[in-house]
């Protein structure tokens, strides 16, 4: 019995030590993942920050919502709250306005690569090597997101 309870406390540490060495996340989205940047290493990674008193950002929803379906293999995309909204605000504005693609939430707090733009509609394209462009502002469309990942419609 000693021996099994002896184990026991052993295993468990071994398991602490372990997830304690495992790196935190940066952010984390509305779909439940907890995710890292050099996690996205070797992918581009498009984040679009938005607000909902923002017309110009709401007019490029269909087309951010159009590429996340069409090109997902060539880029991930990530929304953000420009009004760090909380979560429970987050959802409602994602359902309101039909935001199909993940929201970085921010609760818990989100470590970005970049500064918060000045001005939105804004878009940062984080390449495979992790090297951060833009923010490339205005509305974006399905072709300018292909192109700032030189990609071929």
């Amino acid at each position: 019995m000693y021996c099994r309870l002896l184990r026991l406390l052993q295993l468990t540490f071994i398991l602490g030590l372990l997830s304690a060495c495992a790196p935190a996340a940066d952010f984390h989205t509305n779909q439940g993942k907890q995710l890292t940047w050099d996690s996205l290493k070797g992918d581009y990674v498009i984040v679009n920050y938005f607000a909902e008193w923002c017309a110009p950002c709401l007019r490029e929803l269909p087309e951010l919502n159009e590429f996340y379906h069409a090109h997902s293999d060539k880029a991930k995309l990530f929304g953000v709250s420009f009004d760090g909204l909380n979560n429970e605000q987050l959802a409602a504005l994602q359902a309101e306005h039909g935001i199909e693609f993940p929201l970085i939430l921010n609760e818990p707090l989100a470590q970005l690569p970049f500064p918060t733009p000045k001005m939105l509609p804004a878009t940062y394209v984080i390449t495979p090597e992790g090297e951060v462009k833009g923010p490339l502002l205005g509305e974006q469309t399905e072709a300018t997101l292909l192109q700032a990942i030189n990609a071929a419609p």
